[in-house]
């Protein structure tokens, strides 16, 4: 029996630190000017699995980021930095995730976030009303997803 209870001890053991050494941890930052032009968070577009986090760098002053109403999975949490704050956030719900900067998104400044199989929202992220250019920066990240 004891050595029953050591066997399972050390497989739970062995199960806890192999999924903790697959949760990646990725960067993007928050910019005046990017590769692709004024106001933009990079990389714009991520593929992450559940269990991940990402890290939401203020390079420059003057961003926060926050997820955006209808474009998160059922039964994940919104979420909102602060103003110049960086701000880490673990995806733990599979789909689609918007994230813009809310000073400058009718600006473009905005981001996808594709946690593992991101079919259980993407038709309601797809549906969301954007305003200016992050319309059009929303278009392009889309078509990301299939690649």
């Amino acid at each position: 029996m004891r050595s029953m209870k050591l066997a399972l001890s050390v497989a739970t053991a062995t199960l806890i630190a192999v999924g903790a050494a697959h949760t990646a941890e990725v960067e993007v930052n928050m910019m005046n000017m990017g590769k692709h032009g004024m106001f933009q968070l990079e990389p714009s577009f991520l593929k992450v699995a559940p269990g991940d986090t990402v890290h939401f760098v203020a390079k420059d002053k003057g961003h926060d980021v926050e997820s955006i109403p209808g474009m998160l999975p059922d039964g994940a949490q919104p979420f909102k930095g602060e103003m110049n704050k960086d701000v880490s956030v673990t995806f733990t719900k599979p789909g689609v995730y918007g994230i813009k900067c809310n000073p400058h998104y009718g600006m473009g400044m905005v981001a996808l976030v594709v946690v593992g199989d991101p079919s259980s929202n993407l038709k309601a992220a797809e549906s969301v009303n954007q305003p200016g250019k992050a319309k059009k920066a929303f278009e392009e990240l889309f078509k990301q997803i299939g690649q």
